[in-house]
This record gives structure tokens, C-alpha cells and sequence, in this order.
């Protein structure tokens, strides 16, 4: 079991560029399905996760390669529609496949899917979705069966703008005679960023990005090239550690709307942020304090990913900070790992209430899940002396060798087997 080795505190300088979105990628790579011959996906991230769906992928039959940062995908060669629970289970977006399968083979049968254990995420809604397009599911010992012979276009709300629901919903469509139309459906940039990627191979998808999304089928969909956008949640990562360490850096290579609502309340904090086309630069100062109140919520709202990396920065912010998270109900799992350095948090159900000190002690910490596992990085980063965390294969799950990017912005990290 690997771990990391901090010696703090440390301040971060320079300039990075950021890489691609996992959260984009991985329904893209589920994507890539339904396309006729080969797609190729550029400036592939090396997360875990992305491992592990191109390993599904590989599952079902599909020829493969990888060529420096490319992947090439020829979607031809089928010999399976089974994805084992050997591999479901360490990835909650194997979830993801079901749409593109249905859509392209008619058929999928899927072990329930794994991933970090932040609190209750059904699946019902995507399967309530499927089943409304004509889709027939049973559930029979953890794995879901499904059927797609039958599948018809329709009108359809979704009872919660569910990301990934919206995701398989839009893949599931791209065949169905006729125009479906989903209402009430998430419009995080990823899913935008699917939209493109069905678009640019021929399908018709119109609305991503708002509340309301229209999907008309098409006879088939054409192999391209593509690249996923810049990772936003490692953008906010990248700025949160900059205003919680101290110093200044620039960020290249990302989309600085994509991550408003964060640097909303950067600025409201006392940090200094400026921002121009592809290009964010941060700059912490000693006078920062804490905002009142964080709320997480569905895009565009605060990320539920960065709330426990923002509940680092608050630790140690001047005054009071009250962060409420409305998406998952086991997302403060960081927060007595702090305590144990210092920090000064108390949390009643989904309520955190962070008084900041003066500073952080270092000592030993367990990554619990992929965001609170960057979170206690820059805690050890931002304590004095010695920090060890733990079970960091969470964290590899979503930072492209995370002691490499804080390296290339003046940060020493020490991964220890």
C-alpha cells in the first residue's frame, strides 16, 4: 500500500498546464461505442479510472492501442456484452456503458458499479430512464441485464438533474427514430462536451448545457478524432492549494467559466485572480479570510468535488466558514482527519461548521476518497512538519501522478511503497 511523505509548510510557484478531464473522458470512452470504425481520443489522462474503462472496453472485444497521449479505438471487433464485476466494481462510470450499448448491440449486462464511498449514488434514475425509451432491465445477482430490441424515442424528466443519467439518456437516444427530448437534465460542462463529441461524429443533439436536451436519431455515427476539454476539478484543485499554501501561479490550458462559482468566492476571500482566455493566474495573500457560507449544488453551482478541498483552505482562513453539501450525504470523511492536525470543524448531517486557526500540524491521515485524499495533500502541504497519507490509490483515481503537477509548481511530494 502506497502512501505519500509531506514535509511542510510549503508555498507553490510557477505555471502548469492543465490536463484532460477525467470526468469528460470517461463517457466519451464509453462513447466511442457507438461509432462505426475508429475513434481516437486525444491527450488521454493517466487516471486509474481511465484504466479501468479501457480494460471493460477491451472486455467486450474492442481492439485498443495507445501511442504516446493518444487512443485509438476501433469499435469493429465485438465478441462480448458483458462488463465482469471484477472491473465494475472499481468504477462507478462503468455505469456509463449501458446507454451506448443498448443503443449500438442492443443488449448489456453489467455488474453493479463501485467507486468512492461518499455516500449513496443510485442508479434508479438511469434506469428509469432506459426504461421509459423501451429498455427492458432485470436485476438478477448484482448484475443488471438489459435489453434494447424494443427501444422507441420519448419525452422524459428526470426527477434529478443526475449527471450521468443525462449522459447515458443523451447515448441511449442517438439511434431512435424520431426526436427525445429529456427535461430537467444536468448541465455540466462534461456533458457539453459529450454533445460535441456525438456531434462531430454525425449525431444530432441539441440543448446540453441547459435544462432541457433534444436528441434526434440518426442511422449511424462516423469515427473521428477528438480531445476532451482541460480538467476542471483539477483546475480548482490546482487554485485551491494556491490560496491555502501561499504564492502565485498560472494556470494554462484550461476554461476559467467552467470554474467561476469557485474563483467567486477566491476573490470574495481576499486571493487575487485574473483571467484570460485559456489562462487563469492565482495569487494568495496573508490577508485572506473566510467567506460565510459554501453551498454545493448541480452546475453551475459550487462543485461537490472541491467542497473537501475547500474545507482545507477554510481550516485556515481567518473567521467563520459554513459549508452545506446538498449532493452526497458522507462527503465529510475529511473533516476528522483535519481535526486530528489542528483544524477546528464540527459538521451536524450536511452542515460543516470550520473556525479557522493559525496553523496545522502534520501527522498521519487516510485518504478516504479521491477528493478528500487531494484535500489531506495540501493539508500536509500547508501543516508544519512531518504528514503521511494514506491508501492513495483513491487519489490516482482522479490526479495524474499528483507529486508530478504540485513538482512542476515548486512543491515537494514523496511517494513511499
Amino acid at each position: 500500500m502506497q502512501s505519500f511523505f509531506i514535509h511542510g509548510p510549503q508555498e507553490v510557484y510557477g505555471s502548469i498546464e492543465v490536463g484532460t478531464s477525467k470526468n469528460a473522458t470517461l463517457p466519451i470512452l464509453a462513447g466511442s461505442i457507438l461509432a462505426k470504425d475508429r475513434v481516437v481520443i486525444e491527450n488521454i489522462p493517466a487516471f486509474s479510472d481511465i484504466d479501468m474503462m479501457v480494460r471493460i472496453l477491451k472486455g467486450f472485444g474492442l481492439k485498443i492501442f495507445k501511442r504516446k497521449n493518444n487512443l485509438y479505438i476501433h469499435t469493429y471487433h465485438k465478441n462480448s456484452t458483458i462488463a465482469e464485476e471484477k472491473y465494475t466494481k472499481q468504477i462507478r462510470s462503468s455505469i456509463f456503458l449501458l446507454g451506448p450499448m443498448l443503443a449500438k448491440w442492443k443488449e448489456a449486462t453489467i455488474a453493479y458499479p463501485g467507486g468512492c464511498n461518499i455516500g449513496a449514488r443510485p442508479i434508479d434514475i438511469h434506469l428509469e430512464g432506459l426504461r421509459a425509451l423501451g429498455a427492458t432491465i432485470d436485476e438478477k445477482d448484482g448484475y443488471l441485464i438489459c435489453k434494447g430490441d424494443h427501444m422507441h424515442h420519448g419525452e422524459l424528466t428526470l426527477k434529478f438533474p443526475s449527471v450521468g443519467a443525462t449522459e447515458n439518456l443523451m447515448m441511449a437516444s442517438v439511434f431512435l427514430e424520431g426526436t427525445t427530448i429529456l427535461h430537467n437534465v444536468a448541465k455540466e460542462p462534461e456533458i457539453v462536451d459529450l454533445a460535441n463529441f456525438i456531434n462531430q461524429m454525425g449525431g444530432k443533439v441539441i440543448g446540453a448545457g441547459t435544462d432541457t436536451i433534444y436528441i434526434t436519431g440518426v442511422k449511424e455515427l462516423k469515427g473521428i478524432t477528438y480531445r476532451p476539454i482541460p480538467d476542471r476539478i483539477v483546475t480548482g484543485t490546482l487554485l485551491l492549494a494556491c490560496a491555502t499554501l501561499g504564492g502565485k501561479i498560472t494556470l494554462h490550458h484550461c476554461i476559467p467559466e467552467h470554474n467561476e462559482s469557485l474563483i467567486a468566492k477566491l476573490i470574495e476571500s481576499g486571493c487575487h485572480v485574473k483571467t484570460e482566455n485559456d489562462i487563469i493566474e492565482i495569487e494568495s495573500t496573508k490577508k485572506r479570510k473566510n467567506v460565510a457560507s459554501v453551498v454545493t449544488g448541480v452546475y453551475p453551482a459550487f462543485p461537490t468535488d472541491l467542497q473537501s478541498i475547500y474545507m482545507v483552505f477554510a481550516s485556515t482562513g481567518k473567521g467563520k466558514c459554513q459549508i452545506t453539501e446538498t449532493i452526497f450525504e458522507n462527503r465529510f470523511g475529511i473533516a476528522k482527519y483535519l481535526n486530528a492536525m489542528g483544524a477546528k470543524i464540527s459538521t451536524n448531517g450536511n452542515t460543516a461548521f470550520v473556525q479557522g486557526v493559525k496553523k496545522l500540524k502534520g501527522t498521519q491521515v487516510v485518504a478516504t476518497d479521491l477528493r478528500a485524499g487531494a484535500g489531506l495533500v495540501i493539508a500536509g502541504l500547508k501543516a508544519e512538519g512531518d504528514t503521511t497519507v494514506q491508501h492513495i490509490h483513491h487519489i490516482d483515481r482522479g490526479y495524474e501522478k499528483i507529486e508530478d503537477i504540485f513538482r512542476m509548481i515548486s512543491v515537494g511530494i514523496t511517494r513511499q511503497s
